[in-house]
């Protein structure tokens, strides 16, 4: 089982954001950078995932040279591999410009499932799994909250409102996570200095 993680380096939610000189960007000079916390997540389900059924776990992300360090996270609860697209035109592009940059380095790499945080804390934007799984012209199920596999068949417990439903799909697809979904681990000391000798 391939399993591809879409990941996003976000301000820490208890950071204050401030607007910078030309007032169409936030400051960043003084801000803590964390894993997407939607993101921490999927990564967890697709180490559960390879845990069960084996397989491997590919980190891939879009962003500056510090987003080695997100990917590092990741690394060290326990991916296999890391990918990070960083090139000056896809720094500031809409989420559906970043979803045909993800779109397109996922094509460079095997994958059966691909998980993504149902949304980014930074932007609000719900929008970027979706258009990924559009773009790869595979299913997509969102704001999933239990997974099950058997061969090539996924199902999954997703909420709406009042309540959650049960849904099934063939591989290969792409889920978003939602709360409730697992309690993501601790990344361990072994784990980190095991993720310093990956290379992204």
């Amino acid at each position: 089982m391939d399993i591809v993680v879409l990941l996003k380096r976000v301000p820490a939610t208890d950071s204050f954001i401030s607007v910078a000189d030309g007032g169409t960007q936030i400051r960043t000079d003084d801000l803590t950078w964390v894993m997407n916390p939607y993101d921490e997540f999927a990564v967890e389900e697709a180490l559960r995932i390879k845990e069960k059924h084996g397989g491997s776990v590919a980190l891939i992300s879009v962003g500056p040279d510090k987003t080695t360090e997100t990917i590092r996270t990741g690394l060290a609860m326990g991916a296999d591999t890391g990918m990070l697209v960083n090139d000056p035109a896809a720094l500031d592009i809409d989420n559906l410009g970043t979803a045909r940059v993800l779109a397109a380095a996922i094509k460079k790499v095997p994958f059966d499932l691909i998980i993504a945080g149902q949304r980014a804390v930074d932007d609000e934007g719900f929008t970027v799994g979706t258009a990924v799984a559009e773009l790869l012209d595979i299913p997509n199920i969102n704001l999933v909250v239990k997974t099950a596999i058997e061969g090539r068949e996924l199902t999954c417990e997703r909420t709406v409102e009042g309540g959650t439903v049960t849904l099934k799909t063939t591989l290969p697809a792409l889920i978003s996570t939602q709360r409730g979904l697992n309690e993501p681990r601790y990344t361990s000391l072994p784990g980190v200095m095991k993720a310093k000798k990956k290379t992204i």
